[in-house]
């Protein structure tokens, strides 16, 4: 028996749900802390399958985590409620926000509010971008280059392409991940029968030009929830290339109050779907938005954690998970031009985006949701004289 009730675990998620700001590194960490050192809830090798888990499947790694720490002891049920005891405490807050942004956002105050924010914004994500680049191909130097050579090269493309057409491309980030694997690591059915027929590339197309908008928030926060790998911020690109440049639900400086919000919000950074969801069809645009993006979260993390354990080493699902995962991360880089360009369109808000960069790596302890709050203060006062 658990050391522990699932009531317990559900009302750990709660708070963690309402107070957690961070980020997904910080969030893992809080888990981390409480559940394995402090409470001693959850084994050490318990967690650290877990976070294997949620960095080799598509999906927000803090909610993924979550799900499958409550996966551990109450199965289906406990991965089901701390999933969403995790998201919702953040769900009601972005919902809450949009209502206020509908009401005022046509007001200059709120207007000058996010005139900050959104540069301050640009810092966050640009650094964040540096940090995963780092992370999921390596250090910018030339023995990197010269190792990762390919990764690399997938990264490249990602940036070029997403910030030439504007819009992401799946199959792009499908073939990355083939190629990889192909040439790093192929599986061992390939090399027994290296006929071509033996690959297999299944293409989901939806036609939704005659769908009803609910329908078609649905299809697209589920195919975007299927391509976050590691941190929430890698859904950007996503979002924008669908959101503003294909279906123009949002204008530029909507999507970007949009990933404020996330920022300023506790819990998953992915929770900004839902503010979006409601700009554009209300609590109702909300919440599909919001079980779409996390319902392939959830499927890609419950459906294989009982078996995680016979094939979480094998190189080929690793090399494979590699080149999505660097081809993702450069379509980030290529997201953020895009939408500089639309933010930082004078000194005041280069300044801005700057300062949030130099902030955050020279003072550790300064979390985003102090930094945006500060931004929005020198909107106003920028505004205002």
């Amino acid at each position: 028996m658990p050391a522990y009730s699932l009531q317990s675990l559900i009302l750990y998620f709660l708070k963690l749900g309402t107070t957690g700001f961070g980020g997904p590194v910080a969030l893992v960490g809080y888990m981390q802390r409480d559940l394995v050192e402090d409470k001693k809830w959850i084994s050490e090798e318990e967690f650290k399958t877990g976070l294997a888990l949620a960095q080799l499947a598509p999906g927000p790694l803090a909610a993924q985590l979550g799900i499958y720490l409550g996966f551990v002891h109450y199965g289906i049920i406990g991965a089901s409620l701390c999933g969403l005891a995790f998201v919702l405490p953040s769900f009601i807050m972005v919902v809450l926000l949009g209502i206020a942004y509908r009401l005022y956002g046509g007001l200059s105050w709120m207007q000058a509010v996010f005139y900050g924010v959104g540069a301050s914004v640009i810092g966050i994500i640009v650094l964040s971008a540096y940090k995963l680049t780092i992370k999921s191909i390596g250090k910018i130097s030339y023995s990197s280059f010269r190792v990762h050579w390919l990764l690399w090269l997938f990264y490249i493309i990602g940036v070029a392409v997403t910030a030439i057409t504007q819009k992401e491309e799946v199959l792009l980030f499908i073939a990355a991940g083939l190629v990889y694997m192909l040439v790093k690591a192929p599986p061992a059915w390939l090399k027994n029968n290296p006929s071509p027929k033996s690959l297999l590339v299944l293409g989901f197309i939806a036609d939704t030009s005659e769908s009803s908008t609910l329908t078609k928030l649905a299809l697209f926060f589920a195919k975007a929830g299927t391509f976050v790998f590691g941190s929430g911020l890698a859904i950007v690109p996503f979002l924008h290339s669908g959101v503003v440049s294909e279906y123009h639900w949002l204008d530029e400086k909507q999507f970007v109050d949009s990933v404020a919000v996330a920022m300023i919000t506790p819990g998953p950074v992915v929770i900004t779907v839902s503010f979006i969801g409601y700009l554009v069809d209300g609590f109702s645009g909300a919440s599909v938005a919001a079980i779409a993006t996390f319902l392939p979260c959830y499927l890609l993390t419950v459906l294989p954690a009982p078996y995680f354990k016979h094939f979480s080493n094998n190189p080929s699902i690793k090399a494979f998970v590699q080149g999505i995962t660097a081809a993702v991360v450069g379509a980030l880089l290529g997201a953020v031009i895009v939408i500089a360009t639309q933010s930082i369109t004078d000194i005041s808000t280069s300044i801005i985006a700057l300062t949030t960069v130099l902030a955050l790596i020279y003072i550790k302890k300064l979390q985003e949701p102090y930094i945006i709050a500060i931004a929005a203060l020198i909107g106003l006062i920028l505004k205002s004289i």
